[in-house]
């Protein structure tokens, strides 16, 4: 399999749980229901901040050196997200619970599975920063609009690394598998808590057709 066959993959075998992923409801469960700017920014930066505790874990403990390199720069990325999503709140202090997907991330220990597995938390969560823009979009706050806009753009270079990294990790037709299993278990946990807190809030999590 190449890098290329990969990604196609994962995003076809996962291609109703990122679409719901996608949808506005995805920023409604996130906040709780509550759709006004601040909820919405620091639902941002919790998710920021507990991804960058995720992949600096990872880079710690990381024996592959190349791997090492792509958590590590990841996880610098991450920090930098957290500071320009708070920067545009006052004083708030980003919540240090993994839940999710981050919760199921925080459990691999395997070079292939953590390399898959950031391919389908990176497409997961351009699905989140799509909905950010939009909604900043629509409170006509442009300014807050282009920083989601360029954080997503940082979640390309994440992915080519992460796929730069499957391809030097993975040296067999199993290993493609497994790091394909684990990718798709990331984006399963993310649409898992999706689902739980719209029925939470009595929403149903499925579009009405």
């Amino acid at each position: 399999m190449t890098p290329d066959e990969f990604l196609d993959a994962v995003r076809d075998d996962n291609e109703t749980a990122l679409s719901r992923l996608g949808s506005s409801k995805s920023l409604y469960a996130a906040t709780g229901g509550e759709m006004d700017a601040g909820p919405v920014l620091e639902a941002a930066a919790d998710a920021e901040h507990v991804a960058a505790q995720t992949f600096r874990a990872w880079a710690d403990d990381e024996p592959h050196e190349e791997a090492a390199d792509v958590f590590d720069t990841t996880a610098s990325e991450e920090d930098d997200h957290t500071d320009a999503v708070l920067a545009e709140l006052d004083d708030y202090q980003p919540a240090d619970d993994a839940t999710g997907m981050q919760a199921s991330l925080r459990g691999l220990d395997d070079t292939v599975e953590r390399a898959g597995a950031l391919v389908g938390r990176v497409l997961a969560t351009e699905k989140s920063k799509e909905q950010l823009t939009g909604f900043f979009v629509g409170q006509a706050d442009p300014q807050t609009a282009s920083l989601f806009r360029d954080l997503n753009d940082d979640l390309d270079d994440q992915r080519d690394r992460a796929l730069a990294l499957l391809e030097t990790v993975c040296e067999t037709d199993d290993d493609w598998q497994t790091a394909k299993d684990a990718a798709d278990e990331a984006i399963q946990a993310a649409y898992d808590e999706y689902t739980e807190q719209l029925e939470a809030m009595g929403v149903n999590p499925k579009p009405v057709c």
